[in-house]
């Protein structure tokens, strides 16, 4: 596992298209000034030491070394000890309900986005527990799978869109069964499938699906995204709304009676997900009270500096850049380096 311990220093990284631009532009207006005196060709043989390459070489092996030394500062590492270790945490999976009904924004930003957010405030809220995530619409898929790698869980969350299943609908039986088999095999642990849902155009088979999951020891918990009076469901890069097939606009509604049939018959909670954050504190409340036992998780216990490669690349770059004068040396005439500039 190759990793950067501090990683922050790689910031200094964004300075290197400024500096890189900021030496073009001065040479640009040094070349100017330069054909303010006449044409560069005749001018020539009058400057016989000016070299026309070896500051652009000097500034190319000066930026470099400037970008590996950021590389050091953060040093880099390479894990050498992968071990198998026991922590005490719970096993919780997302289910995440991406059809199109969930772009309505009767909730700011939007559904879909208002659940991500909540999705990445659980996540950032856990420390030995693993998590998995499943979308859904009219059908369901993995879209992660149970994992204690929380940075991975929410690079994912974020490309989740719609876009990702082309059948509409509600299948959240089809996702509770994908989610029960989503855990490990330990019994011990506590588990949990998190549903989060406008449940608008259900398509039946979820409080059977949440009966079978609690007899199974997993508690199903319910978020009902959105406002019971509804919203319409926005066209993407357009000002309209989707409208059925007689042309009048389509208002998506939450369906809490829904959510809270299913909370219940799973042995969850039903929680409303508003423009606050009391969504988020409810569930994290009820994941606390769940039962943890011990979770094995491999790591990486021990790293090694790989620094040292780096920073002797940036010794010798800057040796080189060093070396080389910014003019023609007259002691080395003969040895034809530059041979663009040595012709006259």
């Amino acid at each position: 596992m190759f990793r950067f311990e501090e990683p922050a220093y790689l910031y200094l990284l964004i300075a290197l298209p400024f500096l890189a631009a900021l030496y073009l532009y001065s040479n640009y207006r040094r070349r100017r000034a330069v054909r303010k005196f006449g044409d560069p060709e005749l001018m020539a043989p009058l400057m016989p030491d000016v070299s026309k390459y070896r500051p652009d070489v000097k500034f190319w092996l000066t930026l470099t070394a400037i970008g590996l030394l950021a590389v050091v500062l953060a040093r880099p590492q390479f894990g050498s000890k992968l071990e198998t270790v026991k922590r005490q945490g719970i096993e919780v999976v997302i289910a995440l309900d991406i059809s199109n009904s969930m772009l309505a924004q009767d909730v700011q930003p939007s559904r879909l986005a208002k659940a991500k957010r909540l999705v990445t405030q659980l996540v950032d809220k856990m420390e030995n527990d693993k998590v998995g995530m499943i979308v859904f619409a009219g059908d369901a898929f993995t879209q992660l799978p149970i994992t204690s790698d929380y940075i991975s869980a929410k690079m994912f969350l974020e490309s989740i869109n719609p876009s990702l299943i082309s059948k509409q609908g509600t299948a959240i039986g089809a996702a509770l069964n994908l989610g029960m088999r989503s855990f490990t095999p330990d019994k011990e642990v506590g588990r949990t499938i998190i549903v989060i849902t406008d449940g608008e155009n259900h398509e039946g088979g979820a409080v059977e699906a949440a009966k079978e999951a609690a007899e199974a020891g997993i508690q199903v918990n319910v978020l009902g995204v959105g406002m019971p009076e509804g919203a319409p469901i926005p066209i993407e890069n357009s000002n309209d709304y989707r409208r059925d097939k007689d042309g009048n606009v389509v208002v998506t509604k939450l369906n809490e009676q829904m959510c809270q049939e299913i909370a219940k018959a799973g042995k969850g909670i039903y929680v409303h997900v508003d423009n606050s954050n009391a969504a988020q504190r409810a569930i994290s409340q009820e994941i606390n009270k769940m039962a943890k036992a011990d979770v094995e998780t491999q790591v990486y216990t021990e790293f090694n500096e790989q620094f040292q490669a780096v920073t002797w690349i940036v010794l010798i770059l800057l040796l080189i850049e060093m070396l080389i004068l910014e003019r023609k040396n007259p002691l080395f005439r003969h040895i034809h380096l530059f041979k663009k500039e040595e012709k006259q």
